[in-house]
């Protein structure tokens, strides 16, 4: 089995050039055509943390929200959201506090493909190199202590410069780090932020920084890519 997954950091959906516009960012996912997406920024972080993709137009998509939400017009946990195509089996779901002085977590998805069970984590770490490392350790005892020890893939926005450096070494030998490529800022990408990170039961096929024109003035962040190859039981 052979799955696309794919990490967006869609700035609240505000582009370049400064304007709001879901459409545009539904656009570049429809691009990338993943599998499984996990997005940051995806709720606004005041009020009633509202959506900044409208359900109705995400109910138009190839996807569906892996259900994280505490507030009823969110489809995330501290802005970071699942989706996964619609033929895919959502078999539960959790919002995950992870520490940190400012409000941050992760969305947590177990899903069914093909009878087999997966965990996918999307996650948004913190700018601060000690708080960055108690996320991960937090994400990784959470995986730890799952009763089943489930294919896990943990993606997003690790806002770290270097590949295996700092709060990377964190992940240790049971984890392969990805790094599909310099994805921030979007028009003249310089830095490695966004990244993915998976256990010993994938084989990375193929990875990409998604850099078109669209996707180069749709948000702050260029979307990552990763086609990863779930080993045989």
């Amino acid at each position: 089995m052979q799955l696309t997954f794919a990490s967006y950091n869609i700035h609240k959906a505000v582009g370049l050039d400064r304007r709001r516009d879901p459409e545009r960012i539904l656009s570049v996912l429809h691009e990338i055509d993943a599998d499984i997406i996990a997005l940051q920024e995806a709720d606004r972080r005041i009020g009633d943390r509202a959506t900044v993709l409208p359900r109705a137009a995400l109910d138009d998509t190839r996807w569906r929200v892996v259900e994280v939400a505490r507030r009823p017009r969110s489809i995330g946990w501290h802005g970071n959201a699942l989706l996964v195509r619609r033929d895919v089996e959502i078999v539960a779901s959790h919002a995950l506090d992870i520490p940190t002085l400012e409000p941050r977590g992760a969305a947590c998805g177990e899903i069914a493909v093909d009878g087999r069970l997966l965990r996918v984590i999307g996650t948004h770490l913190d700018l601060s190199g000690l708080r960055r490392r108690d996320q991960i350790r937090s994400l990784l005892t959470y995986v730890d202590t799952c009763k089943r020890d489930l294919p896990s893939v943990i993606l997003g926005d690790f806002n770290q410069w270097g590949r295996h450096t700092g709060a990377m070494r964190e992940f240790g030998k049971e984890w392969q780090l990805v790094t599909p490529g310099r994805s921030y800022p979007s028009r003249q990408p310089i830095a490695t932020l966004d990244r993915i990170a998976a256990t010993r039961h994938w084989e990375c096929v193929d990875t990409n920084v998604h850099h078109t024109p669209l996707a180069a003035i749709a948000s702050d962040h260029l979307p990552i890519v990763a086609r990863l190859k779930l080993h045989t039981k």
